[in-house]
């Protein structure tokens, strides 16, 4: 071919790979009115999110402590009495009272089996998979309410309240909380994800998966917390959301909507039939335990009622909402009138003006921040409180919070164009970036200043379980000739070796022979439970200055009777328990006759009666095993006490008790001959 002929080549036609559409991360309820064509900060996935939740709440499932002697009396010691036969039961458990669903009991049963079928007969493990898979579940629900706030309401709330969750002290304690408040915390949080778009009649799905969660948390969990729906009914039945709906077909919408919200709450009602037939199984008759409490708080007989376990006044949530959500608190509940507030100087915010006849975003949002309101509004009329009753809406806080600051940003963003006539220079400006950053870090920064005091000044209780099970008994063990160990020193006690594998293993089999029995008196409220204490020892109560009801033990079946054979115990009505709050004093032992005691002292401002005497300084009777401290809250600033700092200044201005595990020389010893004599002939 000729040098001086061109040609010419056709390329071939590239396959492009489908693009993805990217999401509208100005999409949402509230839209940002400044950098819109900007880059978005960081915002992670929901599987990022997942994550990071699951780093913190499993490391609060192994280290946050038991906050409330109802979650070990009325829902650790139930478990551990349906998987090892034995254990403490409360009045609430009695059939005769039965305000206790066994239903919701049951859910935590099957962690409990697995650990105990991995690792062997030992409870520790079982204790700390329950609470690993409240963790689990917590940080899915955690994750999707972020997401779902992210994509509906506006990115940066979302990132607000990712943060906000990931940090918080009360998150840390409520997400593993074996309660029903915590349950009722899951299930509102994904219900809240669900319904968190504007309701219309084509989306039955929004509809069915709310009521289901919300009634889920109601049944199985606690029925009060029912009334957190009570914003989502309201829409479902009044709101129009983005239904375009003619005035002369409001009639046949207003039905729709009516039998929509119907349907699925029959559908939700289905629930019931599963958690009363167990309930109805374990209690040996016919019982609708949410019924129960309903009509045991709000129905009280005379000279009954949850007022005979302490009065608070009405203040007492918002001191609540301070301790555990520092500066939240406060955001929280000012989020309805910030939203007024922006109604008027920052309208824009609330997105575009919605067609005619459709709810406007303004009413949209004052919906999503109303359940925390009426919650507190309903708690706060009652005289008896706990800071558990606050759970169920513990993530709907931090969401408040969290609007409330993206609000105040946008009252500064307009501010700040009205004073520079310039929004490009606003769009430049970091001030506002700065604020939402330095309160977020704030909060963040108190929020792990409590978590940590909580852990340093009152875990003593969970650290004396410990060392009793994995010092104290080891060295009865020993010295009597059950198992052989390296010398022990008090200085180096068994269980802390370099690594795991140079720690022994230790059958704790051969302590039934021992018939030990540990003693509680006025620590009895800071038991730590039976799953915590190995098997073949025996926990009891002392008389002391607290003349209140106190749990009684479970009719003891076998262990080798089984699920069914449990039925047994749980039908049994115990004397001495009653709904008056009344002391039996058949419960209690005489100290003489207790191997190990459980006391608290207070060195510098000792607390001495005649039946709180000061057991750890009795040294001809009682050997110190082990003692920690303990905060001595009456006698620590107000400051301190809340907060942990570090510095030797800080921690001075504290005064501590010592929380002792205590050894009864006398029956301890007695003991420890019977059975080396044993093992010798």
């Amino acid at each position: 071919m000729a040098s001086n002929i061109q040609t010419i080549r056709f390329r071939r036609p590239e396959k492009k790979e489908p693009t993805v559409k990217p999401k509208n991360r100005h999409g949402g309820i509230l839209q940002d009115q400044l950098r819109r064509a900007q880059r978005a900060p960081w915002v992670p996935a929901w599987s990022t999110a997942l994550r990071f939740f699951l780093l913190m709440r499993v490391a609060g499932a192994m280290y946050s402590n038991l906050q409330d002697c109802d979650e070990v009396f009325n829902y650790w010691e139930p478990l551990h009495y349906l998987e090892r036969g034995y254990g403490f039961q409360t009045w609430e458990t009695s059939p005769k009272y039965s305000i206790r669903s066994w239903a919701y009991i049951l859910l935590h049963l099957l962690p409990v089996k697995i650990a105990t079928q991995l690792i062997g007969s030992d409870k520790r493990p079982a204790f700390f998979a329950v609470r690993i898979l409240l963790a689990f579940i917590s940080s899915f629900c955690e994750a999707t309410f972020y997401r779902a706030v992210v994509d509906k309401i506006n990115y940066r709330v979302g990132r607000y309240l990712f943060f906000m969750l990931l940090f918080s002290s009360g998150m840390w304690s409520a997400s593993t909380a074996f309660l029903p408040s915590s349950f009722a915390m899951y299930a509102n949080t994904i219900a809240f994800s669900w319904s968190i778009e504007p309701t219309n009649n084509r989306n039955f799905r929004r509809t069915l998966l709310s009521t289901l969660a919300f009634a889920t948390g109601a049944v199985v969990g606690w029925p009060f917390a029912l009334a957190v729906a009570i914003p989502f009914i309201l829409e479902e039945l009044v709101l129009r959301g983005t239904d375009i709906v003619p005035s002369e077909k409001r009639v046949s919408w207003l039905l729709a909507r009516y039998g929509r919200l119907a349907t699925c709450g029959a559908v939700a009602a289905l629930l019931f039939v599963p958690v009363v037939a167990l309930d109805t199984l374990f209690y040996g008759k016919l019982t609708i335990v949410p019924w129960n409490i309903i009509n045991y708080n709000i129905f009280p007989d005379a000279a009954k009622g949850p007022e005979l376990y302490g009065t608070e006044p009405p203040t007492y949530y918002f001191f609540n909402l301070l301790l555990n959500f520092n500066v939240l608190g406060p955001l929280a509940l000012l989020s309805l009138p910030a939203l007024a507030i922006t109604r008027r100087v920052d309208r824009k915010r609330l997105g575009d003006k919605p067609p005619a006849r459709q709810s406007s975003p303004y009413t949209l949002v004052a919906l999503r921040l109303a359940p925390v309101y009426v919650w507190l509004a309903i708690l706060s009329k009652q005289p008896h409180k706990e800071e558990r009753f606050l759970y169920p809406i513990y993530t709907l806080v931090c969401f408040n919070a969290a609007v409330t600051l993206y609000l105040v940003r946008g009252w500064l963003e307009v501010a700040y164009v009205r004073f520079t006539q310039s929004p490009y220079k606003a769009s430049k400006a970091s001030i506002f970036s700065r604020l939402t950053l330095s309160v977020v870090t704030a909060s963040m920064v108190f929020s792990v200043s409590r978590t940590l005091a909580l852990w340093t000044y009152y875990h003593a209780p969970m650290t004396i379980a410990f060392r009793f099970e994995t010092e104290e008994l080891p060295r009865l063990l020993n010295v009597t000739g059950y198992i052989t160990l390296p010398p022990f020193s008090e200085t180096a006690p068994h269980s802390r070796y370099d690594d795991e594998e140079s720690k022994p293993r230790i059958d704790y089999g051969p302590i039934k022979n021992f018939g030990l029995r540990l003693c509680y008196g006025k620590e009895w409220h800071r038991f730590p439970g039976h799953f915590l204490v190995p098997d073949g020892v025996r926990v009891d109560w002392i008389k002391s200055e607290f003349d209140g009801m106190l749990p009684a033990h479970f009719l003891e079946t076998k262990y080798e009777s089984g699920l069914m054979g449990r039925v047994k115990g749980t039908r049994a009505v115990p004397s001495g328990l009653n709904d008056l709050n009344e002391e039996a004093p058949e419960f209690y032992v005489d100290v003489s006759s207790c191997d190990y005691l459980v006391d608290l002292d207070f060195p510098l401002h000792p607390r001495e009666s005649l039946h709180e005497p000061r057991y750890s300084v009795d040294e001809q009777t009682w050997d110190r095993v082990t003692c920690q401290k303990f905060l001595d809250a009456s006698h620590s600033p107000l400051l301190t006490r809340a907060l942990w700092m570090p510095g030797a200044r800080w921690q001075q201005a504290n005064e501590y008790g010592e929380y002792c595990l205590l050894r009864h020389k006398q029956n301890v010893a007695k003991k420890e001959k019977e059975n080396t004599l044993r093992l010798t002939t």
